[in-house]
């Protein structure tokens, strides 16, 4: 799948609210770059839950937490609802650049949106995350079983035993799929139901979300 879409930050820059100290474990991070010199140089996106023009994005004016919004990442069921809406996914590329000589792990992600799904039905939100280039991945998975309708947070947080390191260097290309399912109990009396993702919000302050190493040079 070719990744045609390319957020134009130009302009929607924004100051986001500084959040609290969050430490994975309450153990505080290793020294690293301060956060101004980690930057978001570009976000392309694509697949069926994310078309052209159905992403807009707000980068913090220190571009290193971006807000992702989005307006078709919609999965339905029901009686009559084709098979191919009761899944929608997302491919989203995020190239980031940092100081040479460091590297740094996947952080934490909050995804919002809100769920209707009828009972005996499942509702699924799953997240993916690797470096272009780099072997391994870290995933996560939320069930939502029904009945259920109410708003939902899925927040993605991984310890050491999920770590996954970015590319010694100066940048790095971080993909990340994710998707949203139902399940329904019996597809001929499917009742309505919806899964949607509203926002995701991506922390790359490293105070906050990032663990950073040093790159360990090759005898």
């Amino acid at each position: 799948m070719r990744l045609s879409n390319v957020l134009p930050f130009a302009g929607l820059v924004a100051a986001l609210p500084a959040a609290e100290p969050d430490f994975i474990g309450g153990i505080l991070p290793s020294a690293g770059p301060s956060g101004h010199e980690v930057q978001i140089d570009s976000i392309a996106y694509a697949g069926s839950g994310c078309n052209a023009g159905t992403v807009a994005g707000l980068l913090a004016s220190d571009l290193t937490a971006v807000t992702l919004l989005f307006s078709e990442f919609i999965a339905e069921s029901g009686k009559g609802v084709a098979a191919g809406k009761l899944r929608r996914n997302c491919n989203l590329l995020v190239k980031l650049k940092y100081p040479a000589g460091w590297q740094f792990s996947v952080f934490k992600a909050d995804y919002r949106g809100y769920a209707q799904i009828p009972a005996g039905d499942v509702g699924t939100c799953k997240s993916t995350y690797y470096f272009q280039g780099i072997s391994g991945q870290a995933t996560s998975q939320m069930t939502i079983n029904g009945p259920y309708e109410n708003n939902y947070l899925k927040s993605d947080q991984f310890g050491l035993q999920t770590t996954v390191w970015s590319p010694c260097g100066q940048e790095g290309i971080l993909s990340i799929n994710s998707e949203v399912r139902i399940a329904p109990k019996d597809s001929n009396t499917a009742k309505a139901g919806l899964l949607t993702v509203d926002s995701a919000d991506l922390k790359f302050k490293q105070i906050h979300y990032l663990q950073w190493q040093k790159c360990t040079r090759r005898a």
